[in-house]
């Protein structure tokens, strides 16, 4: 790849998540519930981290099949506190299994998350045109109202700050910097 944006070039981890998903339009409901999943891991933490223990929180997580995820019962919330390949939080852990049973909700309420989530964004991506990584906000008004209407719907881990990145993870803004190839490439 030519140009790109400069955070992912200090790990190959990050540069292929960086060339292959990030900004890339996400409508699949349990890659959207993955998102959610690893945006929430990831608070108080590295993106790289989470990447490291992307697989294992595929194999733990049943693939993020968020119908399984939503009948975890205390047995298995404690087989995963106890798996030393995921984040041991317990507050996270926990939120995991109960954002699945909303999600469902969600699901049905709109008949998607898809549907759900994409119509913050009018169903297509925001894109922005920004030339520096210091542009990049941490938050929105736009993930502030996200963040609340999940919370009102019971999510938890869906603070502004996380839903922003889930918002940039599934495309639903493209923050690459307009010097970076797939600032273009995202958008065919």
């Amino acid at each position: 790849m030519g140009n790109t944006c400069n955070w992912a070039t200090n790990h190959e981890l990050m540069t292929v998540y960086h060339d292959e998903e990030w900004g890339v339009p996400l409508h699949d409901e349990q890659k959207l519930f993955e998102f959610l999943v690893l945006e929430g891991m990831q608070a108080g933490l590295s993106w790289l981290t989470i990447l490291r223990k992307r697989e294992a929180f595929r194999e733990a997580f049943d693939q993020f099949d968020y119908r399984k995820v939503a009948n975890y019962d205390e047995k298995k919330i404690q087989e995963l506190l106890a798996n030393p390949d995921v984040i041991r939080n317990q507050a996270k852990i926990r939120a995991t299994v109960n954002n699945a049973q909303r999600f469902m909700e969600v699901q049905k309420e709109f008949g998607s998350f898809d549907r759900y989530i994409w119509s913050f964004v009018g169903y297509k991506p925001v894109v922005n045109q920004f030339t520096s990584l210091d542009q990049l906000p941490a938050r929105t008004e736009l993930s502030d109202k996200i963040s609340a209407d999940l919370k009102k719907r019971g999510f938890k881990f869906v603070g502004s700050t996380i839903i922003y990145a889930h918002m940039q993870a599934t495309g639903m803004v493209n923050d690459h910097l307009v010097s970076c190839d797939r600032h273009q490439e995202v958008q065919g």
